[in-house]
């Protein structure tokens, strides 16, 4: 009985043993597993965090580089424009001068066209004034002479010959013809005119000179006296102007008569071929 009993006693106590080493070596089990799992999440929440903070850290990195390259590039961009435009500023003003410049020569030269033009507009609107002027003026017909006293021709015009002169006693050419009149005969002049001139001429005597249209010219010399008419006075044709005399000292021999001439533009003109009988 006792033995039996020391047997249960035994048996229990290595039941007890056995429940005691079982749950010791499951709760060695749990701590190595709680330790293996804490070992385990430790590394992986450093590995975690580590990699999550180096992305983030590299990520911030990137950024802060791409910030960098951005800025970097704007800057570069703001200053290669800065320094293009300052290049290109001395250029674009030497070109503003240069077109400035051309401007202002354009400007000149077309000033200078236009006072050419004016100048040649000018003159041509002078030429053909004058040629206008020319064209009227031969439009006009040559004036009708009338014989301005009575009488007979006694010298005719010589002037591309010679005649001889009782005064001067030689042979000289004549300017014009001698009409025989008796002294104080009324002179006429022989077409309508202005008076040009009044005067008493060393050769001539006193004498009246007559303008006329296309250029006419009449002299009345070896007059008496000239009492009708003044310098400048517009005359019709037969119209009083003197009278016959004997006061030119050339032809003082050839007694009482009008020396009459005529001219055109200065040249001397036969009278007998413009007189009307």
């Amino acid at each position: 009985m006792e033995r039996k009993n020391r047997n249960r006693g035994t048996r229990a106590e290595g039941e007890n043993n056995s429940v005691i080493y079982i749950a010791v070596s499951v709760l060695t089990v749990a701590i190595i597993a709680f330790v293996a799992s804490f070992i385990f999440y430790g590394n992986y929440a450093d590995d975690h965090f580590e990699i999550g903070s180096t992305g983030g850290e590299q990520a911030n990195t990137n950024q802060s580089e791409n910030r960098i390259e951005l800025q970097t590039a704007e800057t570069s961009s703001s200053m290669g424009k800065s320094v293009n435009e300052m290049a290109e500023e001395p250029a674009k003003e030497k070109t503003e001068k240069v077109a400035v410049n051309t401007n202002a020569t354009e400007v000149k030269q077309v000033e200078k066209k236009k006072q050419e033009q004016t100048k040649a507009d000018a003159e041509k609107a002078k030429k053909e004034a004058e040629v206008e002027q020319t064209n009227i003026e031969e439009k006009v017909e040559n004036p009708i002479f009338e014989k301005p006293v009575e009488g007979t021709i006694k010298k005719g015009f010589a002037k591309d010959n010679l005649v001889y002169s009782d005064t001067l006693k030689e042979w000289t050419t004549h300017n014009g013809v001698d009409i025989e009149a008796e002294k104080t005969t009324v002179v006429k002049t022989a077409a309508e005119g202005k008076v040009k001139a009044i005067k008493n001429d060393p050769r001539y005597g006193i004498t009246v000179v007559v303008e006329h249209a296309n250029g006419f010219q009449t002299v009345y010399a070896n007059l008496l006296s000239t009492e009708f008419v003044i310098e400048g006075e517009e005359l019709e044709k037969g119209q009083a102007i003197g009278t016959v005399g004997n006061t030119a000292t050339f032809e003082i021999a050839d007694g009482a008569h009008l020396h009459f001439e005529m001219l055109k533009e200065g040249e001397y003109l036969d009278p007998e071929l413009y007189i009307s009988e």
